[in-house]
């Protein structure tokens, strides 16, 4: 988040484009109603009617994929009315006129087409962000889980600069993160070309910083995404896998690929706090200490770092990560040893400049937000105050492209994922939870009243989706919440998984699969039919 969490309070207009944030992030969620009893105006743009619907001055229900076609519409009426932040353009922004000439091919009536909304919410929606004075955007991963993922976040960024929203309080552009330490991940190096801090692999004064740091020689090449590890590991080309925290087997696109991918490699290590779907295919299953058995940080959506201080002793022979990695790395020949948490934590800020102020120290007095880059700095609320991170905000204007499968006569239907409320991720520890299984106890899917009908299905019926990479079955829930011809289904439960029909088609730039849309068929289920997977 270019902002903070607090500051959302005292915004003037939220636009919220492909993210139910008050079930996937109901604190969040909750600072957005404050805002709105606030007087604070508010955009939603989703395929579901979700709850923050019902609040919103304007609505968007548009079609799944479109999200860069309704973005470029709408900056479309901005510039066409000229309400655009012509100074802030001028002084901080490069590249204009390429956007200027992009989005003018995008009317709001052509847009409204491709979406399928009404042109006039989109020229509304257009005059509620451009004519606040402090707007801020708010996504997940209804914008990026699209072969066009990247375009869209680009699309986004667009459109904050367009407003001068960036590097300002109570605005900016805030991608909601859906854990509570994939933002530290990412900060720590947990990406493909990136070391500590967001610092390339490929740069060769990187290298030479890290290994003087670490005393050992490294790689400068570029690593592999989780879709292009699997489909190595699926052709041969990657032999050993090693998963820590994760369950693909219920949360990655076109699960009988990932089955097959993990099946295939000579060796599979799994380490997490309790056996899951993916463990069950490991060689060996290494069992790491919960966040209540182990002292550490957390760096949260908002780039605040955190502690998190341990209540028990690990229980069993679980060790927390860092030990069971510092003991591999140790048998492997690598010598480094620490004592504690804290002590990487300093190896951390001193090879990271974001970090390089922060300290468990003076992390007792509270969470942290980077960049913090010395000891007596406070941490950062808002980002880009003074000027943009790069030199000069960069419009990167992008065309809408359809996503990689559409409906046609064997497959009529998209059908479209996301979380619910009462569980995380793929139930590791929610589906433990008594209370939470009765509230949310099994896998469905959300069907129009319209497509319902014409199909025969009732409430509660036993359907089956079948996709061009597999089939399941669950239970058919008839609502309102999404349009005709769309189906939602909770990507959340290995009984009727909805990853065995997701995508696996991936953005060319990012190499994000396209979660968000896929073709299916459904129908109801007779009584002697068995499901198959």
């Amino acid at each position: 988040m270019t902002n903070s969490i607090g500051e959302i309070v005292d915004t003037d207009c939220m636009f919220v484009i492909g993210s139910n944030t008050t079930e996937n992030h109901p604190v969040i969620g909750a600072k957005m109603k404050q805002a709105l009893k606030k007087g604070a105006k508010l955009i939603v743009a989703d395929p579901r009617r979700i709850e923050l619907a019902e609040y919103a001055d304007v609505f968007l229900q548009l079609k799944p994929g479109t999200n860069i076609a309704l973005l470029n519409g709408m900056m479309n009426v901005i510039i066409e009315k000229g309400l655009y932040d012509e100074k802030y353009i001028e002084e901080r922004c490069e590249n204009f006129e390429e956007l200027v000439n992009l989005v003018k091919e995008y009317p709001p009536e052509r847009a409204a087409e491709i979406c399928g909304l009404e042109a006039e919410d989109i020229v509304k929606a257009a005059l509620l962000y451009a004519e606040a004075n402090k707007a801020g955007i708010y996504y997940t991963m209804g914008i990026t889980q699209h072969t066009t993922g990247t375009n869209a976040v680009m699309s986004v960024s667009n459109l904050a600069l367009l407003c001068g929203n960036v590097g300002k309080e109570s605005a900016g552009v805030n991608p909601l993160r859906g854990q509570n330490n994939v933002q530290g991940a990412c900060d720590m190096g947990g990406l493909p070309g990136d070391l500590p801090g967001y610092q390339k692999v490929f740069k060769p004064e990187v290298i030479e910083k890290f290994e003087k740091a670490w005393n050992t020689k490294l790689s400068s090449k570029v690593g592999l995404t989780i879709p292009e590890i699997f489909n190595g590991a699926h052709d041969g080309s990657i032999r050993f896998l090693y998963i820590m925290g994760e369950n693909p087997m219920v949360s990655d696109p076109d699960i009988n690929h990932v089955r097959a991918s993990l099946e295939n490699v000579d060796f599979l290590v799994c380490q997490d706090i309790f056996m899951n779907e993916t463990t069950e295919l490991a060689d060996v299953v290494l069992p790491a200490a919960s966040f209540a058995e182990k002292d550490g940080s957390f760096s949260n959506t908002e780039r605040r770092v955190q502690r998190v201080r341990k209540a028990i002793e690990p229980l069993g022979d679980s060790k927390p990560d860092w030990k069971i990695l510092m003991e591999i790395m140790n048998y492997l020949g690598y010598e480094k040893r620490y004592l504690n948490p804290s002590e990487i934590m300093d190896e951390i800020a001193s090879v990271t400049p974001s970090y390089g102020g922060i300290s468990y120290a003076r992390l007792e007095n509270g969470g942290i937000q980077w960049p913090c880059p010395d000891k007596e700095h406070p941490g950062t609320k808002y980002l880009h105050k003074a000027t943009i991170s790069r030199g000069s905000g960069l419009f990167m204007p992008s065309e809408y492209v359809e996503s990689a499968e559409l409906p046609d006569h064997d497959y009529p239907y998209v059908l479209t994922t996301g979380r619910i409320l009462y569980h995380y991720h793929t139930r590791t520890m929610t589906g433990r939870v008594e209370g939470l299984n009765k509230l949310a106890p099994s896998s469905y899917v959300e069907i129009n009243e319209e497509t319902a009908n014409r199909l025969g299905i009732k409430d509660g019926d036993r359907v089956q989706i079948t996709s061009r990479r597999g089939q399941i079955q669950t239970e058919a829930r008839i609502t309102e919440i999404v349009d005709d011809g769309v189906l939602f289904i909770p990507f959340h439960f290995a009984d009727g998984a909805a990853n065995y029909l997701t995508n696996s088609a991936m953005d060319p730039i990012a190499k994000i699969s396209e979660l968000k849309v896929a073709a299916v068929k459904i129908e109801k289920v007779n009584d002697n039919k068995s499901e198959v997977v």
